[in-house]
């Protein structure tokens, strides 16, 4: 996974007002903004007794479209897209600029194939005259799919290369292929294998993670002579749930508090609590980890954000390098099973179950997680006692003072979501809204002036690239469910495997593998719709399937060679990718030993839904 290109939500580059993304930029951040501002309206209508504005979630749900499509046309200009591999570096150096052309051509090819299928979709919209709110033709938003993939075309074709020359290669080499698509000179069942072999070429060599999903679609689409407009379709549907506006909400949460002194102040508190006693570093790394990823969504914000403040911390307490580095990377990825993280939220939407149930069938396990992390790190602490400052409640309760705004802010989460007077849509708003006066109106580290278009167009672009990937991803599921390979696999499950327990052992091993070389989002969507009616045939509830299913994919982040901690903690702590690998197996195999409790002792997971249904 390409780890500069993910959730990096820190240090985020000024916006430049005078560049000819500023339109897109503000485009998006507007409609950003407007997703916060109409579920606030509508929490507000009902507390005064007022019917609150016709069709307020219809809107909010179509915006999440305009944002995605600015995003993911700002991510394609920045070269911020996802992507499998960050380049083509294990190649010659003369080779490089020609892979780089070639990846971009290829990219190109593919995007202007799904801008040709988008258009298609909205001409067949535009006839059903359907309308947004009772006045607005729809298909003047479904638009944004094909703009949105045009734009991003040329910019993929503009970034080929810093000569014209190699721009005019790349964009013939992107004809070819688009002629070669249209126009097959054979049967374009012929033609599926050779393609999709070069599409796992494209991915290998650095192409966007979106590429080769959505080019497989593509081609599997044409193969079996089903319309390719499908696949915008599914895009559409997936984009414009009725709870996926959460998504945007929460990840605009988490970069408020990421860019503002959140983290500062966090890391001050737990070394003000915990950090006088011997493993009272690990058990705040552990905390703190975890934390920040439930508000993120992605480990990469964490390791990006606190890793540098919390490896002196670990030094400085005689950790060994070793140990702190393997905590700290480990660490990174706790927290995904906790409220109100994305991942979760993503799997509600993809399985149809509650997202509140999905929160609570995490709270154990989640914790059990964090609990073994703090284990192992108290254990490795004894190891290695140094001088440590003796505890000053004073200095205690000024933390405690200075950080209870960041410490509420779950609460303001879990509340409004666990209420029952709010959506989970208005909930992750009122989240959104909280951070941002927390960040610009007390603390005042972000300023609504100078910042607040530069963290919302942030929010956008990571918003744009994860739904991009979402919705070229549930085309592909689209062909799957279509050839009934589902269904395949839960008779194939039935005749070969003796119990659900091997099944889940099985699928322990093939997960975590898939979780080092596959895009988290990307994952849920395409391997979810595959496994629940093979956990149906074998009576497996799916809060439990659910949770396992992410606690393997949060192990895969630790596995070498290409597990997205193991990338972003050797960037962001400056160690080669080898002896991070090194110095995470022992959390490897401590947290391994928490997914297999997760994963055979279902209580953990269904015991709170179950006592919450009664």
């Amino acid at each position: 996974m390409n780890a500069t290109a993910d959730m990096s939500a820190v240090l985020i580059p000024p916006s430049r007002p005078g560049n000819w993304h500023f339109a897109e930029e503000l485009v998006g951040a507007g409609a950003l903004a407007a997703m916060v501002l109409l579920p606030m309206v509508e929490i507000g209508a009902r507390a005064a007794g007022w019917p609150g504005l016709a069709g307020s979630g219809t809107l909010v749900q179509h915006l999440t479209l305009v944002v995605g499509m600015a995003g993911a046309a700002l991510a394609a200009g920045r070269g911020r897209l996802l992507a499998f591999a960050s380049s083509a570096s294990f190649l010659p150096t003369r080779w490089q600029s020609r892979a780089h052309g070639l990846t971009h051509a290829g990219s190109a090819a593919v995007t202007f194939l799904l801008a040709v299928a988008s258009a298609r979709f909205v001409a067949v919209e535009r006839e059903s005259a359907s309308l947004l709110l009772d006045r607005i033709p729809l298909w003047w938003v479904q638009s944004v799919l094909p703009l949105g993939f045009a734009l991003m075309t040329g910019r993929l074709l503009w970034r080929a290369s810093t000569a014209w020359r190699g721009r005019l290669l790349s964009l013939a080499l992107a004809m070819l292929v688009v002629v070669a698509g249209v126009w097959p000179p054979c049967a374009r069942e012929a033609l599926v294998w050779p393609g999709l072999v070069g599409l796992l070429l494209l991915a290998t060599l650095g192409a966007p993670l979106y590429v080769p999903i959505g080019g497989a679609a593509l081609l599997l689409f044409q193969g079996g002579g089903l319309p390719i407009a499908a696949i915008p379709v599914e895009h559409y549907r997936l984009v414009t749930n009725p709870a996926l506006p959460s998504i945007p909400l929460f990840t605009l949460a988490g970069c408020l508090m990421a860019e503002g002194g959140a983290a500062r102040r966090l890391v001050a508190l737990s070394q003000a609590l915990v950090g006088w006693f011997h493993g009272g570093p690990a058990v705040a790394t552990a905390l703190l980890c975890a934390f920040f990823t439930a508000l993120t969504g992605g480990s990469g914000v964490t390791i990006l954000a606190l890793g540098g403040l919390l490896m002196p911390v670990l030094r400085s307490a005689r950790y060994s390098e070793r140990d702190a580095l393997g905590l700290l990377t480990g660490a990174g990825s706790l927290g995904i099973l906790l409220p109100p993280c994305l991942p979760v939220i993503l799997y509600a939407v993809v399985a149809k179950v509650g997202i509140n149930e999905m929160f609570l069938g995490g709270l154990i396990p989640g914790l059990l997680l964090i609990g073994l992390t703090i284990a192992w790190g108290v254990r490795t602490g004894g190891k290695n006692r140094g001088q440590l400052t003796p505890f000053n409640l004073a200095a205690a309760r000024r933390a405690i003072w200075t950080a209870k705004w960041e410490l509420l802010l779950p609460v303001v989460a879990l509340g409004a979501l666990f209420s029952g007077r709010a959506t989970p849509v208005e909930a992750a708003a009122v989240t959104a809204a909280y951070a941002f006066i927390v960040e610009t109106c007390i603390h005042r580290d972000l300023h609504w002036r100078r910042d607040l278009l530069r963290v919302l167009t942030e929010s956008v672009l990571l918003v744009g690239g994860i739904l991009l990937i979402l919705g070229v991803a549930l085309g592909l599921t689209n062909y799957l469910i279509d050839v009934q390979a589902p269904d395949a696999l839960a008779a194939w499950a039935r005749e070969h495997v003796p119990n659900r327990w091997l099944f889940l052992l099985g699928l322990n091993v093939v997960l975590i593998v898939v979780g080092g070389i596959v895009e988290i989002y990307a994952a849920i969507v395409v391997v979810v719709p595959l496994l629940l009616p093979v956990g149906r045939e074998l009576g497996l509830d799916p809060i439990h399937l659910g949770i396992l299913f992410l606690a393997n994919l949060e192990l895969g982040f630790l596995m070498p060679p290409v597990g997205l901690n193991l990338l972003l903690a050797a960037s962001r702590l400056n160690k080669p990718v080898a002896e991070t690998a090194r110095a995470v197996l022992p959390m490897l195999l401590v947290l391994f030993l928490g997914v297999l409790l997760i994963t055979y002792v279902p209580a953990l997971t269904t015991a709170l839904p179950q006592l919450f249904q009664r």
